[in-house]
């Protein structure tokens, strides 16, 4: 049951991956300055994101006692949520991207960072409401919120790919800070 629930969440991750492009070496300046205020303030939430999975992961082994894996799971949910939120407000900051429907495509980037950060506060609360008393209620409810992860990490992510296609993916691409926000292993180098 803890394996599902680390499973799922790994897939969280996949979310901020969603954030940078790949490729292509086209020069457009205002796009350029627009991609790396967005990676700039993205690099530091993609690792608060990553730290959270990996405390998660580390928390659900099968010896955890259930008030353990609440609090980690409590404590990671909500720096997720920030995160999300956090990567919304770049977005929103930034403005528009320079690009065709530059604007329809930031401002879908942002509600659906927020509906993400919404989406972890609720687990959050729903995780901080589970009965550590009963460990079979407990495995109960960490199955739910495991089912909830799993929807959360499969979904949400459409609007973040229309924001980084084309131009938009290459000025990402390009950005030093967007490279290391999701280099396997760079986190902790850093």
């Amino acid at each position: 049951m803890n394996k599902k629930l680390a499973a799922a969440l790994s897939g969280g991750a996949v979310l901020v991956l969603a954030l940078t492009g790949c490729g292509g070496d086209d020069s457009n300046e205002k796009l350029d300055s627009w991609a790396n205020q967005v990676c700039d303030a993205v690099q530091p939430q993609a690792k608060k994101i990553a730290a959270a999975n990996a405390a998660i992961q580390k928390e659900t082994s099968d010896n955890s006692t259930p008030e353990d894996v609440q609090k980690t799971d409590s404590k990671a949910f909500q720096d997720m949520s920030d995160a999300y939120k956090a990567i919304g407000a770049a977005v929103n900051k930034a403005g528009a991207p320079d690009v065709e429907n530059g604007e329809k495509k930031q401002t879908d980037a942002v509600k659906e960072l927020n509906g993400i950060s919404a989406s972890y506060a609720s687990l959050k609360k729903q995780v901080d409401e589970l009965d550590t008393d009963d460990q079979a209620k407990f495995a109960d409810g960490l199955k739910d919120i495991a089912t909830e992860l799993d929807k959360l990490s499969k979904s949400g992510n459409n609007a973040l790919k229309t924001l980084e296609e084309g131009e938009v993916g290459k000025a990402m691409a390009r950005q030093p800070s967007c490279k290391t926000a999701t280099a396997p292993g760079q986190a902790a180098q850093n």
